[in-house]
């Protein structure tokens, strides 16, 4: 699949190519992004050059994971968040925020387009977030979203080779006021 290109008020959300390694490269070098993600660590050029020109263009091409750079419209890089394929209508959220835009909303903005795309033009029905127990900066954004947090799963994640603990949380499309492409009947006690 093409790249698609989104637009909120404040933001652009495009791809990520060649042309952003180096401001990739520098913003991944935040100890937050690489304590909280699954970046390696340490981060090293190769790391962003592999990113930007393998990882996320084919994500897309094979229809795997659309990634989006979150950037301002005079063009600067605030953030990147992906929506990986888990399985048949269900996407996994990822994201991290710039240190010097975090606290604006950007990245709580681009996780609402991003998903309201994924709802509306790929048929995913539910939208998964997770993250170690402790990175409330990203509870945060997840639950300004809109996503319910469901739980905490046991050694769910595997982090600079450590399992840990981990909340998950979802998005459905009625969560945004939109239809699903699958009828949902939730549980009744």
């Amino acid at each position: 699949m093409e790249p698609v290109t989104l637009t909120t008020g404040r933001l652009l959300l495009r791809t990520v190519g060649p042309q952003d390694t180096d401001t990739v490269y520098r913003i991944c070098q935040d100890p937050d992004i690489q304590r909280w993600t699954t970046i390696p660590s340490p981060y090293l050029p190769e790391h962003a050059r592999g990113f930007t020109e393998q990882i996320a263009p084919d994500g897309w091409a094979n229809g795997t994971m659309f990634t989006f750079g979150v950037f301002l419209p005079a063009g600067e890089l605030t953030g990147m968040l992906s929506i990986t394929m888990r399985s048949f209508a269900t996407g996994e959220i990822g994201f991290w925020g710039a240190k010097e835009h975090r606290g604006n909303g950007y990245i709580t903005e681009a996780t609402v387009a991003a998903c309201r795309w994924a709802f509306t033009r790929m048929s995913i029905d539910r939208v998964e977030w997770r993250a170690e127990v402790g990175n409330t900066a990203s509870r945060a954004v997840a639950e300004r979203a809109g996503f319910t947090v469901e739980g905490v799963l046991r050694a769910s994640l595997v982090n600079k080779g450590v399992l840990r603990d981990g909340w998950i949380g979802s998005l459905l499309p009625s969560d945004l006021g939109l239809p699903s492409t699958t009828p949902y009947v939730p549980a009744r006690d």
